[in-house]
Order: structure tokens, then sequence, then C-alpha cells
């Protein structure tokens, strides 16, 4: 198979940026779409030319790292895929794909298709955990957990933090992504005891890290390379008022 792939091309954040346009023959169609830019890459260095940067890691769908715009769309235009899932066998011969990073305030950009995402990061170390004592596992037995809110945790828990949420949002919002990891606390015991806490700090990093509002497009959901449900920004909404209205301030302790 022959594609003409355009590609964004950017040498880093301050220089400007453009569409590069490539010939790429003699591509197999069981190729996939990370794999056909390693090629690509290949014939730019025996060339002598720079390679296009672009994130990767396990190339198994299940980490998020691949996070390319295929053709408009985040990850392809495949439901419930990750881009490294996504194989050339899905265009016909001769077509030409447009390749570009994720765009949003809070993802700049660093160099051609890669982008900092680390505003997730923050997102999650602002309460994305359970603060519980450690050491032995405790028997699976002793925190019953009924099987309508395990599948719900785990659904929620699906989530890779890719931000293809964001990047197809026309507010750049992160509210199924932090919708996702207060619910997969949420719908378990052990999530209790800081629920109202939690809800409230990843919101408000959330929007300290310049990420937009939800206006309830749906097209996070139907992105998402996990389908995680919008269902989740509702109980998410929830929890915040309840905690906002609830929630008592923390005494400070004069210094």
């Amino acid at each position: 198979m022959r594609f003409t792939v355009k590609i964004w091309r950017q040498k880093n954040a301050r220089a400007e940026g453009r569409l590069v346009t490539y010939d790429v023959p003699d591509i197999s169609a069981e190729t996939s779409l990370l794999e056909m830019l390693d090629i690509l890459n290949g014939r730019l260095i025996s060339k002598g030319e720079e390679p296009i940067a672009f994130d990767h890691d396990c190339r198994e769908g299940i980490c998020g790292a691949c996070s390319l715009v295929i053709n408009g769309v985040p990850h392809g235009p495949d439901p419930n895929i990750t881009t490294c899932q996504l194989h050339m066998r899905r265009f016909k011969d001769g077509d030409t794909i447009t390749v570009e990073p994720f765009r949003a305030k809070a993802f700049p950009l660093i160099r051609d298709l890669v982008t900092d995402r680390s505003a997730l990061d923050r997102i999650m170390q602002a309460g994305g955990y359970i603060s519980v004592a450690t050491g032995n596992a405790p028997d699976a037995n002793s925190t019953p957990v009924s099987k309508p809110e395990s599948d719900r945790a785990f659904d929620a828990a699906a989530c890779v933090g890719c931000g293809a949420c964001v990047a197809v949002c026309k507010n750049a919002s992160a509210m199924l992504f932090v919708a996702a990891k207060v619910g997969q606390f949420a719908h378990l015991p052990q999530g209790q005891p800081e629920r109202k806490e939690r809800a409230l700090k990843m919101m408000a990093a959330m929007e300290a890290e310049g990420f937009g509002g939800c206006t309830n497009t749906y097209e996070c959901e139907k992105t998402c390379p996990k389908g995680i449900s919008v269902r989740f920004i509702a109980e998410l909404n929830r929890d915040y008022i309840v905690a906002a209205l609830t929630e008592e301030p923390k005494a400070v302790v004069p210094g």
C-alpha cells in the first residue's frame, strides 16, 4: 500500500510548526500506524533527515502514550482503540492521512507530535489515591463490595489517562478523565473516607491546570479508547456539589 502522510513538524514549543507531506510506499496493510511512522523515520534517517518525534510505550493499547490525532480524530477513526491499535488496513491504498498532536492549552507541545500531558499527573497527585495504612493485603472477604458497584469501579478504572477526551472536546475539558479517576474510588468502600475531599481537590487542580469546562457534547465518551461513560461526569458533579456544601474547612494552625 502507498499513502500520502501529512505530519505536523515543529522543532520546539517556540518554533513555528507546519504540516509536512511525505510519500510513504510499500506499507503492509497489517502494519500499525505507529509502525508506519517507524518505517518512515527509518527512511528519513537513511537520507540524513530529522526523524519525526512521537510518543509511544506499550503498543498494546493499555498505556495511552500514543496520543495522536488522525484525520481530525484522537487515536483515529476506529472506536475504543488507542493509536497503536490502528492498522493501515483501516485506510485505502492511496489515501491521504493527516497526523497531528493533541491540541489543548494544558497540553503544551514539546516537539513534532509530542505534547506535555503531565497536567493529568498533577491532577492525580491532588487526590487520585486513597490514604490507607500499608502492610499485608487485607482479606478479600473482609470488605464486601457488591457486584454492581465493583463493576462500576472497574469501568472507571479502565481509564488509561491518554487525554483523548481533552483533545476532542471543544473546551479542552478534562472532566471525563477526572470523573473516571474520582469514580473508581467512589464506588468502593476504601474510597469513602476521602470522597468529598478528593472531588474538591481534583476539580480544583483541573481548573488550575487550565482545562475548560464540560458542556455535555458527549464527544469525550465517543472518542475514549476505553469507552468511559459520561455517567461518571454526572456522578462527579453530584459529589462536587455535595462536598462544596458540606465539607468542613481544614483548621489552620497559627505559625
